[in-house]
């Protein structure tokens, strides 16, 4: 089955709002408007859960002698799942900014060996990530960074969609209803009553495949 396109997306939504679809997202002023709102919905929808599809590996090598590294392609607006050292096949654990900061004004040497722990500390004027790792690597290890980052904004007819479409389609038609008032069908509150309902049911169906991650968080 095909992904669902961007101009599928819109019209999905013009005809919930009894309206003539388009050939184009840029086709007239309403079509751009809903194409919008779908964008809206397609952010709240990839950050409501660390959907599978939304997974990929960042590797970083590392460089003896050097700690901080930028996570290149990750965005801010990222998940992570689990760093490992594919070289020594082991996986490093999460600490906060202010235990590295500690451990790095503790001493003037810093330790060096293979890297146990990370944390991440702010962005690059790209908006990619940045991290820092712990000991400071004395050699060249493969540090893969397993992330959820959702993909950038729709832009093109064809630009399609990796997540569910529904909840994208209803969230972005109750949006639609609030923008225009009530028209004689569904209630904004209504619509968005039928998006929350099914973005929950296809967290529930994503969650049933890996029990492992069980957490969500509400939008």
């Amino acid at each position: 089955m095909a992904l669902p396109t961007y101009l599928e997306l819109v019209n999905d939504v013009l005809v919930r709002m009894r309206e003539p679809e388009v050939t184009s997202v840029s086709e007239n002023t309403l079509s751009k408007l809903v194409g919008k709102l779908v964008n809206d919905a397609k952010r709240q929808v990839e950050d409501a859960y660390k959907w599978n599809a939304l997974l990929t590996e960042i590797t970083v090598p590392t460089v003896a002698g050097t700690a901080q590294y930028t996570l290149t392609g990750s965005g801010n607006r990222f998940k992570i799942s689990e760093v490992h050292n594919s070289t020594q096949l082991i996986e490093l654990d999460n600490v906060p900014l202010k235990v590295y900061n500690a451990w790095e004004g503790s001493t003037t040497t810093p330790p060096t060996g293979a890297p146990a722990y990370y944390c991440v500390f702010g962005q690059d004027s790209n908006g990619d990530a940045k991290v820092k790792v712990w000991p400071v690597p004395d050699a060249a290890y493969s540090i893969v960074y397993q992330l959820y980052i959702p993909s950038d904004d729709l832009t093109s007819d064809g630009d399609t969609i990796v997540v569910p479409k529904e909840p994208i389609v209803l969230g972005a038609f109750a949006r639609a209803l609030v923008e225009r008032g009530e028209d004689g069908g569904l209630q904004s509150s209504e619509a968005y009553g039928l998006y929350r309902g099914s973005l929950a049911d296809y967290i529930a169906i994503e969650s049933s495949r890996y029990f492992e991650d069980m957490n969500w968080e509400a939008v």
